[in-house]
């Protein structure tokens, strides 16, 4: 089912405030989001909308909107969270996985290895761990990590050379502690590979002056 116009449009500014595209303080003019993403003024209100629920964004006074402070402890709250569910989604699947689930998964690793266009290396990544997710068989704690993940900035990972790295690398171990059926070392390799994620973007945040 296609997401709603709006839930789009707030996934868009969500990771540009992830990324420091919108930095904390930036006003957010909706007319001008609008326009950038081909859209009229209401889906956009009802994006900016949501993002204040999530304290995203907040509304002042003869301001309007604005972007929310974002600190260092934040994105690492942000990942821990999400590397938290993560490993325990891993750990139960490294108990469960049968071969033939195994296998299902190596074969999607090696069409993610290929590819080469961000968008197909995001793609491919999240019907990755979607099937380690399936293979958990842990509806609400899956719920969970994909609510906590939208606040991955993706395409800043699926375009730097070093997350890419990484994640091959990463992907390895994982695999390799599913087939040894290892729940303890599937836990630490999915904790880590988010975690390692939080330090790659607060380097890249720190970078752009986001906190000076």
């Amino acid at each position: 089912m296609r997401p709603q116009l709006s839930d789009e449009v707030a996934s868009a500014l969500r990771a540009r405030i992830m990324s420091g595209e919108l930095r904390p303080g930036a006003r957010v003019r909706l007319e001008e989001i609008a326009a950038q993403l081909g859209v009229s003024i209401t889906p956009v209100r009802e994006a900016l909308l949501t993002l204040r629920g999530e304290d995203m964004v907040e509304l002042q006074p003869r301001k309007g909107y604005v972007v929310s402070p974002l600190s260092k402890q934040d994105v690492h709250d942000l990942f821990q969270l999400q590397g938290d569910i993560a490993g325990e989604l891993a750990a139960r699947v490294a108990v469960a996985i049968t071969d033939g689930q195994l296998d299902e998964l190596v074969v999607a690793d090696k069409a993610l290895q290929r590819a080469k266009p961000a968008e197909e290396v995001e793609r491919l990544e999240f019907g990755f761990h979607r099937t380690i997710n399936r293979i958990a068989e842990a509806r609400k704690l899956s719920w969970f990590l994909h609510t906590a993940t939208r606040y991955t900035p993706v395409r800043f990972y699926s375009s730097d050379a070093r997350w890419r790295g990484s994640m091959k690398q990463d992907h390895e171990l994982l695999l390799a502690a599913f087939t040894a059926r290892d729940p303890d070392a599937a836990r630490a390799v999915m904790t880590r590979h988010f975690t390692d994620g939080a330090d790659l973007l607060i380097k890249h945040l720190d970078d752009q002056a986001i906190w000076s």
